[in-house]
Parts: C-alpha cells; sequence; structure tokens
C-alpha cells in the first residue's frame, strides 16, 4: 500500500513539497447529483425560484468555489487556474453538476473540481430549499484526471 503524501515520517499533516515537480498541462472532471421531484427540478429550470436564476448562479458559485479550494481545503496549494466550466443539467433523478478544472502546474486539479461541483450542489440546494427540503445532495465524485506523473484516470462505468 501507498504511503499517505500528506503524512510526514512522523505521521503529522504536511503540505507535499512539489518544488521539484515539473509543471504539465493537468485537467480534472468530477459530477455530483442533486435529487429532488420533478417540479422542483422543473421550477430551478424555469427560471422562477424565489431567490432568482438557480442554475447559473450554482454554476457562478461552482467557479468561485474552484478558485478559493486552498482556503478550504487545508493541506491543498493554490494554483493559477486556466479553466473552471461548472454545468448544470437535467436528469431523470434532479440535477446534475459537471465540473472540468484546468491548470498547467506542478500539482493536479481534482480537488478544484470536486470542490466546483460541491459548491454548486449545495447552492442548489439553498436556493430550493424554501420549496423542498428533503432535496439529496448524492455522488459527487472524480470522474477523470490527467496530466502529471500518473498520467490518465478514468472512472470505470457503473
Amino acid at each position: 500500500m501507498s504511503k499517505l503524501s500528506h503524512l510526514d515520517d512522523q505521521g503529522r499533516a504536511r503540505m507535499v513539497d512539489v518544488s521539484d515537480k515539473p509543471a504539465t498541462a493537468r485537467e480534472a472532471t468530477a459530477k455530483g447529483l442533486v435529487r429532488m421531484p420533478a417540479e422542483t427540478r422543473d421550477l430551478a429550470l424555469s427560471g422562477g425560484a424565489a431567490k432568482g436564476d438557480v442554475v447559473t448562479t450554482a454554476e457562478l458559485a461552482g467557479v468561485m468555489a474552484a478558485k478559493r479550494t486552498s482556503d478550504l481545503i487545508p493541506l491543498c496549494h493554490p494554483l493559477a487556474l486556466s479553466k473552471v466550466m461548472v454545468a448544470v443539467a437535467l436528469c431523470d433523478e434532479g440535477l446534475e453538476v459537471t465540473a472540468t478544472v484546468r491548470t498547467t502546474g506542478p500539482t493536479g486539479v481534482e480537488m478544484e473540481a470536486l470542490t466546483a461541483v460541491s459548491v454548486a450542489c449545495l447552492t442548489l440546494y439553498d436556493m430550493l430549499k424554501a420549496v423542498d427540503k428533503g432535496m439529496t445532495i448524492d455522488a459527487v465524485r472524480l470522474i477523470e484526471k490527467t496530466g502529471g506523473k500518473s498520467g490518465v484516470w478514468r472512472r470505470a462505468a457503473i
């Protein structure tokens, strides 16, 4: 089993030293789901929710969150992101959020993509909770990452 990179030899938490790693193009895509009844989903997509344009607000919140990941996750490196795309889409169970994040640097952007999805899902919940407190945020997961020493990783189809 591999050793955890965020622990030193004494088991203390540490930020990984990436100063000797080459800067390479890196990208990560994550997804998440907000499960809700069709009526709530339709309200979100109609733009008629009391708090305004639910979808656009959630997408913007995801972009903002990706840019602030190192402020939220203690051992993440602050990164210069070159792309953050967050999209909310209709699905049978409710609304699906997809985030793709890109950088050129010495470390990956998986946490930025996962943070973008998580905050976009939370924003959807916040904006729709007045009509449905029973929504469920589910299946936040990394779909794919490219670049760096480990190369390409893709989630196997379920």
